[in-house]
């Protein structure tokens, strides 16, 4: 039956209750070629957690390896891993993680880029370093949103996920990791 419609059946289970859409067109709606009756049973969740990076100064810190212990806490199979840091002089980067003079270049490209102590900077309250983090960060990203296939980040070969601490003191950095995907 060309141009026939088929609805999905489709069971999603949230960590606040279960959500039921049995053959309802007003969600989901497909057209087919064969006219079939297609049915899907799939869990669907959505796992948060936080935790915290302790930074000893400027520099780059791999966070690869929490994440992803986080992502087999939640049992997603398949879906998208985001993960959000709660600041602005630091930020998050996907960048090379088997040889650290690459972050060492990044580091030293963003000191000549906006260099700390410069004359034009008003927003000096915490010090030299406080209006150059937040340049920096703007400049980069404070969240990163990773695939994840059969339970594991879809990172490359020399991927990795790091904090990039932008300013000079030690530093407690917030990270909120949000999981959503499918569990079998």
């Amino acid at each position: 039956m060309a141009g026939a419609t088929c609805y999905f059946r489709h069971i999603f289970i949230f960590s606040s209750g279960l959500i039921s859409l049995l053959n309802d067109s007003r969600f989901f709606h497909a057209r087919t070629q064969r006219g079939c009756f297609l049915e899907s049973h799939f869990m669907f969740t959505v796992y948060n957690a936080e935790f915290v990076v302790r930074t000893k100064g400027n520099g780059t810190y791999e966070v690869t390896e929490k994440v992803a212990e986080l992502v087999r806490a939640s049992q997603v199979r398949t879906g998208l891993v985001n993960v959000f840091l709660r600041h602005t002089s630091a930020s998050l980067l996907i960048f090379e993680n088997a040889d650290p003079s690459a972050r060492r270049d990044l580091e030293k490209f963003f000191e000549r880029l906006v260099p700390e102590g410069a004359a034009y900077f008003s927003h000096t309250m915490e010090g030299p370093d406080d209006m150059p983090s937040h340049i920096r960060m703007a400049l980069t990203r404070t969240s990163e949103s990773i695939p994840i296939a059969a339970g594991q980040l879809q990172l490359g070969t020399w991927q990795g996920l790091f904090l990039y601490e932008h300013r000079a003191a030690d530093a407690e950095r917030s990270m909120v990791v949000s999981v959503i995907g499918t569990t079998k």
